[in-house]
C-alpha cells in the first residue's frame, strides 16, 4: 500500500522573498561548479546554500553539511522560511516547451511517502545507484534533520484520476509562479497550496491502493531516505508509526499525463587509442546494419522513424553521420545472458554493453567513467564537441520509452545509467519536509 500524507511543509515566506524565481534551484546532481555559482551571485537566500552548497576547507564543526544546518536554522529564525501552520499536499504544473516544438504542461502533487524496501513492491528503482552520492546526501539528512530534494515517482492512473480530482482546487485557489532562471530558465513553474482535509484524504485514498511506483528521479534520495529511516529506527526504537524519519519528500506524476515526457541522453566518447570513426564502424559492422546520412537532419528523421522493437542509435564521426542498426539479439544474449529480453532490447544497453564494453573497451556503468564517456541532452552541444575536438565521437540515441521502462522495472531490472531524461526537472526550494517530530504535529 501506498502510503501517502499531507504535512507542515518548510516553504520561502513569500512576504520576504517576493520573487521565488531568485531562490528555486535545480537537484543537487544537475548542477555543476559554474551554476553552483551562479545560484550563490542569483540571492544570499538561494535553496542551493542548502541543498548543494559550495565545498570550502573543513575546520572542526564547519562543513557543507554543517553551514547547510545552519542556514536552514538562521533562515527559519528570521523568517526568511516558515512552516506551514497547516498540513498540506502541494501542486507543481510545469509548462514547457521539447526541442520538437511542442508546449507540455505536466502536473505533479507533493506528499510525505512512507519509505518502503523495493522488495515489497510498492515503489521500484529502474537505475542503479553509486555509494558516493547517497553518502553525500545521508550526511546532509543527518545534520539538517529534513528532506530537501524532491523524489520524482510515477505512479499508474490510466484514467488520471487524481489529476481529475484536483482540478476544482486549481482552479480556485492561487498559485505561486516561478521561473528558475539558471539551469532550465524555458520552464514556468505554478504552485499551489492545498489544504482541505476532505480532498487531501481522497487523493491519499486514491493513491492508497496502487503499486509499482516508479522513481523517474532521485534514486540516491530515495535510498538515502531508507537509511535514514533504518537509522532512526534503530536509535528510537519506540518511535510511533507516523514519526517523521519514516516518510521521505515525494512528489508524484501519472505515467498517463500528456504532459509526461522522456528525453534523450547522448554518449559524447574520447577514446584515448584515438580509433578513426571510420575504424569504428568497422569494428561494428558485424553486429550492426550501418546506413550513411547526408546530414544530422537525415539521422534525425531515421531515428525517429525507427521501429521501437529494434535497437538503433546514430553515429557522427569526422563530420559523418551514420546509422546504426542491430543484426541480431543473439549477441546481447550472449553478451548478457543475466538480463531479460526486454532489457537487451533496449538501445542505451546495446550501446553500453556491445558497443562501449565490448568492442570499444570502455568501462561504462561504474560511476567512474567521466575520462571516457559524457552524457549530454542537448545534442547540439554534443555535435558541436565532436567537431571542437573535445570528442572523438558522438552517439545519438532516441528517448526510452515509458513502456520499456515499466518493463524493466517489473522484472527488477536496473537500466543502465541515464537511460531515462524525465523532462523538466522537479526544482527545489518551493517545499521541503521536516524529518523531525511526528506527520500529525
Amino acid at each position: 500500500m501506498a502510503t501517502i500524507r499531507p504535512f507542515h511543509g518548510i516553504r520561502y515566506n513569500t512576504n520576504r522573498i517576493t520573487d521565488l524565481s531568485q531562490v528555486i534551484a535545480q537537484p543537487y546532481d544537475r548542477i555543476n561548479k559554474a551554476q553552483q555559482a551562479a545560484y550563490y551571485q542569483q540571492h544570499a537566500n538561494n535553496f542551493v546554500r542548502i541543498d548543494f552548497g559550495v565545498t570550502e576547507p573543513d575546520a572542526p564543526g564547519n562543513n557543507v553539511y554543517t553551514r547547510a544546518r545552519d542556514y536552514a536554522t538562521e533562515w527559519l529564525a528570521d523568517g526568511v522560511f516558515q512552516r506551514d501552520s497547516q498540513p498540506a499536499m502541494y501542486v507543481l504544473e510545469q509548462t514547457f516547451v521539447t526541442p520538437d516544438g511542442q508546449t507540455h504542461t505536466r502536473r505533479a502533487i507533493t506528499a510525505a511517502l512512507q519509505v518502503t524496501p523495493f522488495e515489497e513492491g510498492i515503489i521500484l528503482p529502474h537505475e542503479r545507484t553509486f555509494s558516493g552520492p547517497k553518502t553525500d546526501r545521508l550526511n546532509l539528512t543527518r545534520a539538517t534533520k529534513a528532506a530537501w530534494g524532491h523524489i520524482f515517482i510515477l505512479y499508474p492512473d490510466a484514467e488520471n484520476r487524481i489529476n481529475a480530482l484536483l482540478q476544482p482546487a486549481l482552479e480556485t485557489t492561487a498559485s505561486l509562479q516561478a521561473r528558475e532562471r539558471v539551469i532550465e530558465p524555458a520552464v514556468a513553474q505554478r504552485f499551489w497550496v492545498l489544504t482541505d482535509p476532505g480532498l487531501l484524504a481522497t487523493i491519499a485514498r486514491e493513491m492508497a491502493p496502487k503499486r509499482s511506483l516508479v522513481i523517474a528521479d532521485g534514486h540516491h534520495r530515495y535510498e538515502t531516505a531508507l537509511n535514514y529511516r533504518n537509522e532512526m529506527r534503530a536509535e528510537y526504537p519506540d518511535a510511533p508509526a507516523d514519526a517523521a524519519f519514516n516518510f521521505a519528500l515525494a512528489t508524484f506524476v501519472s505515467m498517463s499525463d500528456p504532459g509526461l515526457v522522456v528525453l534523450p541522453t547522448h554518449r559524447l566518447v574520447r577514446d584515448a587509442a584515438n580509433h578513426s570513426g571510420a575504424a569504428v564502424l568497422t569494428a561494428l559492422a558485424p553486429y550492426f546494419e550501418i546506413t550513411s546520412v547526408v546530414d544530422r537532419a537525415e539521422l534525425a528523421a531515421t531515428l525517429h522513424a525507427a521501429s521501437p522493437d529494434h535497437p538503433r542509435f546514430g553515429f557522427y564521426a569526422e563530420h559523418a553521420c551514420a546509422v546504426l542498426t542491430l543484426k541480431s539479439f543473439d549477441i546481447m544474449t550472449e553478451l548478457a545472458p543475466e538480463h531479460t529480453p526486454d532489457w537487451r532490447a533496449l538501445d542505451v544497453a546495446v550501446l553500453h554493453k556491445l558497443v562501449l564494453e565490448h568492442i570499444l573497451g570502455l568501462a561504462v556503468g561504474s560511476g567512474h567513467d567521466a575520462d571516457s564517456v559524457t552524457y549530454l541532452r542537448d545534442v547540439n552541444a554534443a555535435y558541436a564537441a565532436v567537431d571542437n575536438g573535445e570528442a572523438n565521437y558522438l552517439f545519438v540515441l532516441n528517448p526510452t520509452r515509458m513502456p520499456q521502462v515499466n518493463a524493466c522495472t517489473l522484472a527488477g531490472e536496473k537500466m543502465p545509467q541515464k537511460s531515462t531524461d524525465f523532462y523538466p526537472k522537479m526544482v527545489g526550494g518551493l517545499v521541503s519536509l521536516a524529518l523531525t517530530g511526528r506527520m500529525s504535529d
